[in-house]
């Protein structure tokens, strides 16, 4: 048992095969510590469960605890690739034990799992205690059968370990091997403790006292226990080397690194390629677990890590980016481990080819600009801050960069001069913001944004997680707590909510801890860098400074993220069928529904959007996953990313691709939305209407998931309902609703052929007369004829025309208050009679304006049908007039 992957699967399976349970590596990103950077110890996952705020299935537990220290108060970057044992990232060992067994059971296993499962030499190993742990020092004597001189006591609080200045806290035990008299060094406790001889592989913490206040208050009702061994050491010591690095993990990867560069991996080059190995795995991992690289918070820390690297990449020689082709090695020698980083593997690879590839020319110009700057200057001088930070604004250049380039040379950075050009900016910011317009109101945005930073956002991979209270806005003024009733805006330092932006709504859920709740209405993004909480307190009070729970309503954002994730696939799929000139013209994008609004000259037909509707349903079936990279907008859009018009990007974007893959995926956008893990999860996409937003511009509304279910179950619904009156089958219904339409329709013939003939037989309405009479010297027909159809009065008069042979006929058609009139003129009296200027006085009479047709029929309305029978004698006068004219 040599190999790191056999040291850590002995480990687990010791400890379960004693009764733990086996705990997979919980994320990098703290999931219940707003305060910590990265997952720095294995007991963190752990901490509600130790503190009684959590329950677990299990007493006991054992895990291999992925861990990252790089950032914040636990940080050793820096030391990173020129010691023996710093790492960025490592793994911790460990056996947890929750009220079960305390002191002797914890020491037992230690002593029997290193001396006889692993086979090291009881003579190698030292045991340590704090110096008033009388407890621990005799179950050494007891258990391990040490000698009094290799169990030391420590006075210091390295042998004595809290969770904060409140909580549990308890006596330490460490455990040491030595590595023989050929190394310098000397045990713990001596003037010689620095040295490399005795490496401490193993902590043992005994949890058994309550502390306020850093003070000791009381015992523990639950004593407990937390261990943590770096295996990394560990795997050291059982493959009998004394440097972490000479492990065979590190090995290969360093191996991997002078395959690549060409570079020797001893000498001179031995820190560059020790340095690249560990952020390897650091970069690698973090990816893994969600975190990309940024400007600010976690994503900062990674890429400070990965440019750590590349710059030592570059400095062995490699002339192109190389950490990406490192990762197939990293995945061989942990992947089995640690699945996600199978998984993961290709976004780790394009995240670092595209942070390298992009570092290399920052790199390049700012060591130029740098080289430049320090020309005058030798050991011992400083670079002026100023100069520091224009490298750092201008051209992008680091202030840790510049600081780690001049630190070979013997050189320093004048930090406080850099500081003060930074404070500067911000100043000349803040004025600029005030000068544009900005509601004075808006004014504390900018106030927490300076003094505060951003909020990060962890809700990509999360709908819960911790936050500590930053900051709390009443009626627009900041205030240092909220109670029960009020409404307030919330700022924590992180946070899994959305802020309403690029038209996906805002997260809702509760915020709160043991002592207040308060219910998330909706969540806003000030400044676009802020999260702002709309919360109502329900219960307790908030104050500036708490920690709390932040819980986004998981089903709501659940059917937010399958809308937005919809309109990429509906915006792909409107480009195919209708053409590239279809462009994003604004969305929505809420829980209900989503709006989506694009350029498009005229209606979709019926069997466009049926098409449409069906490509996006074919996507969402084919349950591909969606990929996240990050990447400049340029590069972006040149990888074939679609970017809205008008719409303001910043240095990084992160590009969503979605769908079945041809020679790209089926949909690639820029966006910083939410969105679904595969497009599965989007279920099923209905639009629901089509219309007009202006010219040229088409607006599709649709539905997703349960909505979309809900609405398809009450159309079905009203199927049912409208086949129950029919008396038909559902599927029947179409047919049966043809079927009455073409009845109705006869019958609508029938009567009108009714009314005609009764019309014409003087006893379908109301006549001014049985029969012709002479009126200005011709025969003349008048009727007025209730609820006759006005489309059929030019059939009437036709028939009367025709029955009669030489006249004027003028039917008024009476229905609903309204009437219609139609004149007629036989051909042998046109030339001297207009049909079209008759039927304008009978028009006027029912008052409308106009009327048109032919000098032979001619036809118009009015809406008094009151006045049929003047329009008659309204016909009649003009005859009159013509015949006295003549």
């Amino acid at each position: 048992m040599t190999s790191t992957n056999d040291i850590r699967r002995s480990f687990l399976d010791y400890f379960e095969k004693n009764g733990h349970a086996r705990v997979q590596s919980a994320p990098l990103v703290p999931q219940n510590d707003p305060t910590l950077m990265f997952v720095n110890a294995g007991m963190v996952p752990f901490k509600n469960v130790f503190t009684g705020l959590e329950t677990r299935p299990y007493k006991t537990a054992t895990s291999s605890q992925k861990c990252v220290r790089a950032g914040g108060k636990h940080n050793d970057l820096d030391n990173v690739g020129y010691t023996a044992r710093h790492h960025t990232f490592f793994e911790m060992l460990g056996n947890f034990s929750f009220g079960d067994y305390f002191k002797e059971q914890a020491i037992t296993h230690a002593w029997t799992l290193l001396t006889k499962e692993w086979g090291l030499s009881p003579e190698r190993l030292t045991a340590t205690v704090y110096h008033t742990d009388d407890q621990a020092f005799e179950l050494w004597k007891k258990i391990a059968g040490l000698p009094e001189a290799r169990i030391i006591r420590i006075a210091t609080k390295d042998n004595f370990w809290a969770m904060g200045s409140d909580g549990p806290c308890g006596p330490c035990s460490e455990i040491f091997y030595d590595h023989g008299e050929h190394i310098w060094g000397g045990p713990p406790g001596s003037p010689e403790e620095d040295g490399d001889r005795f490496v401490e592989i193993w902590n043992l913490v005994f949890m058994q006292y309550l502390q306020e206040n850093d003070e000791i208050v009381g015992d523990l009702p639950r004593p407990s226990i937390d261990t943590g061994m770096g295996l990394e050491r560990v795997a050291a010591v059982l493959q009998g080397v004394t440097d972490n690095y000479d492990t065979d993990t590190f090995k290969a990867l360093i191996a991997e690194s002078g395959a690549l560069t060409g570079a020797s991996t001893t000498g001179d080059n031995q820190a560059s390629h020790r340095v690249i190995a560990d952020h390897l795995r650091s970069s690698g991992f973090l990816v893994a677990d969600g975190v990309l690289p940024a400007n600010e918070g976690r994503g900062y820390v990674l890429r400070r890590i990965m440019r750590r690297a590349m710059r030592h990449a570059h400095i062995l020689g490699a002339r192109e980016p190389l950490m990406h082709r490192m990762v197939p090695s990293l995945v061989a020698e942990m992947g089995a481990a640690f699945p996600e980083l199978v998984r993961a593997q290709p976004l780790i690879e394009a995240t670092l080819l595209q942070e390298e590839t992009r570092f290399r020319q920052t790199l390049a110009n700012g060591l130029k600009l740098l080289d430049e700057a320090t020309s005058g200057m030798g050991e011992g001088d400083t670079l002026p801050g100023e100069t520091a930070f224009k490298l750092y604004d201008t051209y992008g250049f680091p202030y840790d960069l510049t600081e780690d380039a001049l630190r070979p040379q013997g050189m320093a950075v004048d930090r406080a001069g850099f500081d003060a050009a930074m404070a500067q900016q911000k100043a000349a910011a803040r004025a600029a913001w005030k000068g544009s317009g900005a509601k004075a109101s808006d004014d504390v945005w900018f106030d927490i944004a300076e003094e505060l930073g951003s909020t990060e956002f962890i809700g990509y991979a999360a709908t819960e997680g911790e936050g500590q209270v930053v900051a709390i806005v009443k009626d627009g003024a900041r205030v240092d707590q909220a109670g029960q009733g009020d409404e307030v805006v919330i700022l924590t330092n992180q946070t899994p909510f959305y802020g309403e932006s690029g038209g996906q709504a805002g997260d809702a859920g509760t915020i709160g801890n043991a002592e207040a709740e308060a219910i998330v209405s909706d969540t806003s993004k000030p400044l676009g860098r802020l999260h702002a909480h709309q919360a109502t307190l329900v219960r307790g009070e908030i104050r500036v400074g708490d920690t709390v729970k932040l819980s986004v309503d998981a089903a709501r954002r659940d059917a937010i993220r399958a809308n937005h994730s919809a309109t990429h696939l509906l915006h792909a799929a409107l480009r195919n069928r209708l053409g590239g000139h279809v462009t994003q013209k604004g969305s929505l994008v809420a829980a209900d529904r989503l709006r989506f609004d694009f350029s498009h000259p005229s209606a979709l037909s019926a069997q466009e959007i049926a098409t449409v509707e069906a490509d996006v349903n074919a996507e969402i079936r084919a349950n591909e996953a969606v990929g996240t990279r990050l990447m400049t907008p340029d590069d972006a859009i040149a990888a074939g990313a679609m970017a809205l018009f008008g719409e303001k990007y910043g240095d990084e974007v992160r590009v969503l691709s979605m769908g079945r893959l041809t020679d790209k995926h089926y949909s690639v956008e820029l966006c910083g939305g939410t969105h679904v893990n595969a497009t599965g999860d989007i279920a099923i996409f209905k639009i629901v209407s089509e219309s007009a937003v202006s010219s040229g511009v088409r607006r599709i509304e649709a539905l997703t998931g349960e909505a979309a279910r809900l609405w398809l179950a009450d159309r079905d619904a009203k199927l049912r309902e409208a086949a129950a009156a029919l008396k038909t089958s559902p599927d029947d219904v179409p047919a049966r609703i043809v079927s009455l339409v073409e009845e109705r329709r006869r019958l609508e013939r029938e009567l009108a052929e009714a009314k005609k003939a009764l019309a014409l037989g003087g006893g379908g309405g109301t006549a001014t007369s049985a029969g012709p009479e002479q009126i200005g010297g011709v025969n003349f027909v008048g009727q007025i004829l209730d609820g006759l159809d006005p489309k059929a009065l030019r059939g009437a008069v036709d028939e009367a025309k025709a029955r009669i042979g030489s006249a004027v006929v003028a039917f008024v058609a009476v229905n609903e208050g309204r009437a219609a009139i139609a004149v007629g003129v036989t051909d042998d009296l046109t030339a001297r009679l207009s049909a079209v200027e008759l039927v304008k006085r009978g028009v006027a009479a029912l008052g409308g304006q106009g009327g048109g047709g032919r000098p032979d029929m001619a036809q118009g309305g009015g809406p008094d049908g009151s006045n049929a029978a003047a329009a008659l004698d309204a016909v009649k006068g003009a005859l009159t007039e013509e015949k006295e004219a003549a």
